[in-house]
């Protein structure tokens, strides 16, 4: 039996103008996203700015989306890069504390780009699989420097799944990898991609979706792309595919999504468009030149919230 085909917006942290935790607007971009049945991945290193969050701060955003979010959508926690499964676990507890359904389990960070051995990863994932209160989703990202080797992947999903592990996200520009990964798992758990680019492409490899940090802006859209070809309306999901990566395909600059998704906020007039340091906002100019591009883009839920007198009031 087919699993169930899904996407997910790694969330942005909203923050007010004087640099604190803006939680009326968190509870808003939830409430938002909620409402067009968008799965939700939260206190991430990008866009979430996890790592400028205190541990108090990040209880507070798990808290936060798990009871916005309560019976209308998955909200997961996905963390940040940790250098133990010690701290790892720490970030699992706050996750379960707060409600959230999952724990998205990042590959071990060691440090001045030391790779670790297969064994040793393999006993980092052990660990934080064997000591987690709730389910938990591997990632292998190519960011990481390095990505899970698939005899580990297959070892674990063989073991853990479909209980304490639920979920694969790979994000990685090898696509032969990702094949590879798709087949290894087999359907004994999801698998979904990091990024729009390679959403097609892993609904046609048996892969259950995308995620991506557009559906901050343009959720029902992203969410078109998965309702559309799950219905079997090809040609809608081809077309919401196209907005999707037009929208995406609009960050010409460097410095990481974040600061992008945040100018675009600004451009709607939303709250909580502060960036936290050592993030600095996108220079003026450079933000009048987004909200040119993405007014030339065809694309109605964009256009709607760029229009919208009352957000600019905000």
């Amino acid at each position: 039996m087919a699993r169930p085909l899904s996407t997910f917006t790694c969330t942005i942290t909203p923050f007010a103008p004087d640099g604190s935790l803006d939680c009326d607007a968190w509870r808003a971009h939830v409430g938002r996203l909620a409402s067009v049945g968008m799965g939700l991945y939260v206190g991430s290193s990008s866009p979430g700015e996890g790592y400028a969050l205190t541990a108090a701060e990040t209880e507070l955003v798990y808290g936060i989306a798990a009871d916005t979010a309560a019976g209308r959508v998955s909200a997961r926690a996905m963390g940040v890069e940790t250098h133990t499964a010690a701290e790892y676990l720490e970030l699992v507890s706050m996750a379960e504390a707060a409600g959230l359904e999952a724990m998205q389990i990042y590959c071990v960070d060691s440090g001045h780009a030391n790779t670790p051995t297969p064994g040793e990863l393999e006993a980092y994932f052990r660990t934080v699989l064997e000591d987690s209160s709730i389910p938990c989703v591997l990632s292998s990202h190519i960011f990481s420097g390095y990505v899970v080797p698939l005899d580990v992947l297959d070892r674990l999903v063989g073991e853990y799944a479909p209980d304490k592990l639920i979920g694969v996200n790979v994000t990685n520009t090898d696509m032969t990898y990702v094949t590879r990964l798709v087949d290894v798992v087999d359907g004994r758990c999801d698998v979904h991609v990091g990024g729009p680019m390679q959403a097609l492409t892993i609904l046609a490899l048996g892969g259950q979706g995308f995620l991506s940090g557009d559906g901050n802006i343009i959720p029902a859209t992203c969410r078109q792309v998965i309702t559309a070809h799950a219905s079997g309306d090809f040609a809608a999901s081809q077309a919401a595919y196209a907005q999707v990566m037009r929208f995406f395909s609009a960050n010409r600059w460097p410095g990481g999504s974040m600061r992008f998704l945040k100018a675009v906020m600004a451009c709607a007039g939303l709250p909580g468009h502060t960036l936290r340091p050592p993030f600095a906002p996108l220079e003026p100019e450079i933000t009048s030149e987004i909200e040119a591009t993405l007014s030339r883009l065809d694309i109605p839920e964009l256009a709607e919230l760029l229009g919208r007198g009352e957000l600019r009031s905000q």
